[in-house]
């Protein structure tokens, strides 16, 4: 029976010292009080006081509902299983379906796994000895340990014990802990490794750490033999010296009272020389000391604290345990049998110590540092605000006061904090005036003794407003309507409760009209002045007056504005009255008020005059009357008053300005805007003359004589008028026509040219005339015969007509026929270019055409000079075109590398410019020096996924990279790329085909390259360069994702030229007709096209056929020249010669020609010129001769091209030197007059011009 009793109540305690649990709710929820480790599993389990039953409960952490998962597990029963981990530490509750919920508990982890550490007191166990080793675990509450030795020859376990084992044998040693409830294992612990003495002579010392003042003793103990024996000690290999602190006796033991002095290394000597191996004694600097720590220090309600008493180097140590109930009591020990144990379990408050003490060597440390620990009774603190009210105001008094539930008639203390500040100890605290300094939370707790008392009470939160209330008044109108009320209700602000409020009329100081408990209204009938105020409390607390309201009673009477005179529209200068009238006013003495905009006017008469009326009087006007002080009529209707800034003008019209013979004229006067009231003046000859007639309406008259008219408006009395009408010139028509002319006559105008409009009087003989002119667009012109623009625009656009008038007679042209001018908005010139690509040899042709040709233009043409520095070009003009030229073409040789080139038109005098065009581009592939641009990888086909490179070299530190794809605009690396230095990468994401080329800092233009960036499955890869003529060249075919598996079709110029699974196309030797476009073709696919050029290899001229041919040719003739010396005095009809003769009277060169009648050669000869010029050494008296021939080389060949006999001659000049010259030159006109080519006619030169070096040889005797 007593067993089973010690068994319950252990099982209480232990329940106790694992969950605890509240004694104040009928929910309990156990949870642990020490601290879990990442992995361990933990089951909380909810339970109702009130029944036995399980029952179903939720569980919340931090306030929010668990969820279930793998790691969270709930049952029926009221529990919920938990494998742990950081996340999970929080404050936990439960609820039962009854709504019965527990208190929040605390659930603390921590982070990594939960580790077992073993010690041992020394690691070699002495002769006859033994070693205390010690298992630690982190919050040890709870837990068991298992022991496990391991030898040569032997693993094993041993069964669960305390937290230490005593042994007595050498091994290496492991331990873990266990716990059931909540059930953890530990993993094994570190090895420690016990050795046994080797020796026959052992020195026993400990393996701990000393504090100065310790005694211990050390044995030294023969294997061998059981008797006691003399020893002598040595501390590092001294011998040690007796004396009060170290002594020694016959027993072979040394005592020592240690100091820091004595650390160091120990060993012992038998007589018979028996030396035992050395031993270390360590020794720490002061006192050894407890010390007591608490996991808290108030004790929740039917909970626990856990308090931990350490002590330094620990191994060996037991501990007391003391309480202390009061301040006049004494300490008390807690006597348990476990005093191994460095922790301690406790539930009841107090004032608590520890010390520690150890048997061998015999040793106690002083007590702990004191720990406080509070006891929470069961009794609930509850703290309340009189008056409940949510916000108080500076100056209010208000009590705070602290009741114990079930508190009885014990006699309590109170303890309150505002703001974690400790205040009075009394179970009022009253504040007689509350300022802001008293704002705060609140909270007490009663304490029945020094350790017990009950829990914090809720928190009350104190706002004291800095400043005093003050009442708001509303009315719901502020006009009391004839014979009914206004309501007034008044507030406080900022809202609150428990407030009446108090209402006054006329004086706030008067006697309060009513008052009222609550924020209800009021309703008045009656005229004054109103406030209010609240109120509140005892005594009372009053707000601040509100601001007053003034109420005004209507009566009956109608007022009504009126204005004089009641013109739709007032004029700067007129004289106006607004009058208000009250309907059925009777005899009272009405005093007025005027508004004009809503903004009061000053006066209070009946009528409101305004003698000069301005724009500033415009407005929107009312007026009320008032009988009393707060008695008064409605407002009025609004009455607009608009006043024209301007004086008006009057506009004078006729149906015609010319009267026919015997006819007349009607001419028409009205006010512009239009208003009533008007009568009109009519004035002929001067403004200032006395009018004609006057009219009280608009209505026309009608004239028969010429002349000049006027006419103005007027009204009011004083009349008030208007300005005079611009002047009407009535006349008679002439016999004369007028007919307008454009100078220059062009078809067409563009913006900003200069033109003459001209008006001529056909038949007009010498008659002075003036003229008039009419037209649709915004020209003003004058009375000129000549309207001259300089920088004509759209808005000169329109119908013009003119008439003129003699100046002598009032008689005039009829107006010209309507000439129709159109302005074209500003010229545009483009420009193309032929070809695009050059070629060796070929010459570049420029067109130049204007947008909406018209005549008159001449072109001038510019090379465009790159600029890295901005994004334009400077343009220079090309070789004869400064004053332009005639030809819309423009034909540029010798260009060998990539240029751009813009022109423009003009016309007129001063010439009138086109813009420029948009400069167009001639590409060279060729590099050189100085400029270029090389591709990476070098091909002319990418995919979009590739990475691709262009590089500027050359003459030159600044550069940009420009693209020109089709049918679009110019633009730099910028827009498609990223420049970095003189290298653009290119993005190529984006799809592109395009020319591409380098333009340097020093205005020089790079090779070309054509690249194509596409996103097809297949490419060609090709150079993106020319070749030279004669290298070997490899295309290939490239798959994006995949390889060939069937046949290649390469094709040049469309035509196959392989077929086969080869994915490459080897040209050994590239020629000039290997150039072309070529791509290839694979199961469906095909690639995009690339065009391949070849660049020749220059030859030496000598080498060339032309110039062999044309040798050889001028051999032959030379041979044909000799023969015919033998002949020139011979006369032939079919020659004609010129000899240049020299006078035998001068040095002067005479020529005489003689001629006589000869054939013409044949269609389709060659004719052959030459010239022979003989001479010899001045200084010998020689002469010089000079002998043309006419050769005709007729060509036999069968059906040739008939020619004239100028489509192909040979000109040969060949001069002779004297005996000792040795060269003879010939030199040959070739000529070739083809078509004329894109608008530029053949030069007058020779096309070609051959020098052949001849060397005189003696068969031709020179």
């Amino acid at each position: 029976m007593g067993h089973t009793l010690l068994a319950v109540l252990g099982l209480f305690l232990l329940n106790t010292l694992l969950y605890g649990h509240a004694e104040g709710t009928d929910a309990v929820l156990e949870v642990p009080e020490f601290t879990l480790f990442e992995g361990d599993s933990v089951t909380l389990r909810c339970k109702h006081r009130t029944t036995q039953h399980s029952m179903t409960a939720t569980f919340y952490k931090d306030g929010s509902l668990i969820k279930m998962d793998t790691n969270h597990w709930s049952s029926t029963t009221g529990e919920l299983t938990v494998r742990v981990s950081v996340s999970d530490e929080g404050w936990y509750k439960c609820q039962f379906a009854d709504g019965t919920e527990s208190e929040e508990r605390e659930l603390r982890v921590k982070a990594g796994r939960r580790s077992a550490t073993l010690t041992a007191d020394r690691t070699i166990i002495p002769l006859g000895g033994n070693v205390t080793l010690t298992c630690s675990v982190e919050d040890p509450a709870g837990f068991r340990y298992q022991w496990f030795r391991q030898t040569s020859d032997y693993s094993g376990e041993t069964s669960p014990e305390e937290s230490y084992r005593v042994i007595s044998q050498g091994g290496k040693y492991t331990c873990r802990g266990w716990r059931s409830e909540p059930h953890v294992i530990t993993p094994e612990s570190n090895e420690v490794v016990i050795k046994e003495t080797g020796t026959d002579a052992v020195l026993e010392v400990p393996e701990f750490t000393l504090f100065e003042g310790d005694s211990v003793t050390l044995r030294c103990k023969h294997r061998t033999t059981r008797r006691t024996m003399t020893a002598s000690f040595y501390k590092d290999g001294s011998l040690i010296k007796m004396d009060r602190n170290h002594r020694s006796s016959t027993t072979g033991e040394l005592t020592v009272r240690v100091s820091v002095s004595d650390e160091g290394w120990y060993k012992c000597k038998f007589a018979d020389g028996t030396e035992s191996e050395e031993r270390e004694l360590r020794v720490k600097a002061g006192r050894r000391s407890a010390t007591l720590t608490a996991d808290r220090t108030i004790i929740p309600l039917g909970d626990s604290v856990t308090l931990t008493c350490s002590v330094e180097d620990p191994a060996g140590f037991r501990y007391q345990w003391f309480r202390q109930t009061s301040d006049s009591s004494g300490k008390t020990s807690l006597q348990i049998e476990n005093v191994q144990e460095s922790f301690r379990v406790i539930s009841q408050g107090g004032k608590y110590t520890c010390r520690g003490w150890r048997r061998e060597p015999d040793f106690v440390t002083p007590d702990s540092n004191a720990v406080v620990i509070e006891e929470t009774v069961s009794n609930r603190a509850t703290l309340t605000l009189q008056p409940n009210w949510p916000q108080i105001f500076r100056g209010e008094t208000i009590t705070l006061r602290c009741d114990i539930q079930g508190g009885g008639d014990n006699q309590w203390m109170y303890e309150w904090t505002k703001d974690n500040l400790n205040i009075q100890a009394y179970n009022e605290h009253r504040i007689i005036s509350a300022t802001e300094a008293d704002s705060g939370e609140y909270r007490c707790k009663g304490r029945r003794d020094s350790y017990s008392s009950t829990r914090w009470s809720d928190v009350i939160t104190l706002t004291v407003s800095s400043n005093r209330p003050k009442a708001e008044l509303r009315a719901d109108d502020r006009v009391i309507p004839v014979g009914g009320s206004v309501t007034l209700t008044c507030s406080v602000k900022p809202s609150s409760s428990g407030w009446k409020y108090f209402w006054y009329r006329g004086e706030k100081t008067s006697e309060p009209l009513s008052s009222q408990l609550s924020a209800g209204p009021i309703r008045v009938s009656e005229g004054g002045v109103y406030w209010c105020r609240g109120g509140r409390g005892d005594p009372v607390y009053y707000t601040e007056y509100s601001d007053p309201v003034t109420m005004n009673k209507k009566v009956p009477n109608k007022a009504v504005v009126t204005l004089q005179p009641n013109w739709s529209e007032i004029f700067r200068g007129e004289t106006i009255t607004l009058r208000c009238d009250i309907q059925r006013g009777g005899v009272n003495q009405w005093t007025y008020e005027w508004t004009k905009d809503n903004l009061n006017r000053p006066t209070t008469y009946i009528n409101y005059r305004i003698i000069r009326v301005t724009s500033a009087h415009s407005g929107e006007y009312r007026c009320k009357g008032r009988r009393n002080l707060y008695s008064l009529t409605e407002w009025s209707d609004v009455i607009t008053l608009t006043v024209s800034p301007n004086r008006p003008k009057a506009e004078l019209r006729a149906d015609d300005r010319d009267i026919p013979v015997g006819g007349s004229v009607t001419l028409t006067c009205s006010v512009k805007p239009s208003s009533s009231g008007w009568k009109y003046f009519w004035y002929r000859g001067e403004k200032t003359s006395e009018p004609l007639s006057s009219q009280l309406s608009a209505g026309p008259i009608r004239v028969s004589e010429g002349g000049v008219y006027w006419c103005r408006g007027g009204r009011g009395d004083p009349v008030y008028y208007t300005e005079y009408s611009d002047p009407v010139t009535i006349s008679n028509n002439g016999p004369n026509k007028a007919v307008v002319t454009l100078q220059p006559n062009w078809s067409e105008i563009f913006r900003g040219e200069r033109i003459t409009l001209r008006c001529e009087i056909k038949d007009g003989g010498d008659t002075e005339w003036e003229y008039e002119w009419r037209t649709t667009s915004s020209e003003k012109p004058s009375n000129q015969n000549e309207l001259s623009i300089r920088s004509v625009s759209a808005s000169h656009s329109g119908v013009y007509r003119c008439k003129g008038r003699k100046k002598r007679e009032k008689s005039s042209t009829d107006w010209s026929d309507p000439f129709i001018l159109t302005v074209t908005d500003k010229a545009q010139s483009v420009l193309t270019v032929s070809p695009s690509w050059l070629s060796a040899g070929a010459s570049v042709t420029l067109n130049c055409r204007v947008k909406d040709q018209s005549a008159g233009w001449r072109f001038y043409w510019y090379k465009t000079v790159p600029d890295p520095s901005d994004n334009f070009y400077s343009y220079e003009l090309l070789p004869g075109s400064s004053s332009g030229t005639e030809q819309d073409s423009y034909i540029v040789d010798g260009q060998t590398h990539t240029a751009g080139y813009v022109c423009r038109a003009g016309r007129g005098d001063p010439v009138f410019y086109t813009d420029y065009s948009q400069p167009q581009f001639v590409w060279s592939a060729d590099f050189h020096s100085s400029a270029s641009l090389t591709v990476s990888p070098d091909r002319a086909q990418h995919f979009t996924s590739d990475s691709v490179s262009l590089s500027c070299e050359g003459n030159s530190t600044e550069w940009r990279v420009r693209r020109s794809p089709e049918n679009r605009y110019l633009s730099d690396c910028s827009t498609w790329g990223t420049m970095t230095g003189s290298t653009c990468k290119l993005k190529t994401n984006w799809l592109s085909d395009a020319v591409y080329w380098c333009e340097s800092g020093s205005g020089e233009f790079s090779n070309s390259v054509n690249i194509t960036i596409q996103n097809e499955n297949m490419i060609l890869l090709s150079p993106a360069r020319p070749v030279t003529e004669g290298d070997s060249v490899s295309l290939s075919c490239k798959l994006r994702s995949q390889t060939f598996d069937s046949t290649v079709f390469f094709y040049h110029n469309e035509k196959v030229i392989q077929s086969d699974t080869r994915w490459e196309l080897n040209i050994s030797a590239v020629s000039k007709s290997d150039e072309g476009f070529y791509k290839c073709h694979h199961s469906g696919q095909e690639s995009a096209q690339s065009w391949m050029s070849v660049q020749a290899v220059s030859r030496p001229e000598h080498s060339s056929f032309p110039v062999l041919l044309i040798v050889g040719l001028i051999c032959g003739i030379v041979l044909i020249l000799l023969l015919l010396l033998l002949y020139r005095y011979r006369a032939s009809k079919y020659t004609c010669f010129k000899r240049p003769i020299q006078s035998e009277s001068s040095n002067t060169d005479q020529n005489e020609a003689q001629c006589s009648t000869y054939d013409s050669p044949q269609h389709g000869d060659v004719c052959l010129y030459e010239t022979i010029k003989h001479s010899e050494d001045s200084e010998h008296g020689g002469s010089q001769d000079v002998t043309y021939s006419l050769l005709e080389l007729r060509n036999f060949g069968k059906k040739r091209k008939q020619h004239t006999p100028e489509e192909r001659s040979v000109y040969s000049d060949v001069r002779t030197g004297a005996a000792d010259d040795s060269l003879l030159y010939a030199q040959v006109f070739s000529h070739d007059k083809g078509k004329k080519k894109n608008g530029r006619s053949a030069p007058a030169a020779a096309d070609e011009t051959f020098y052949s070096e001849v060397k005189p040889g003696s068969s031709l005797g020179l």
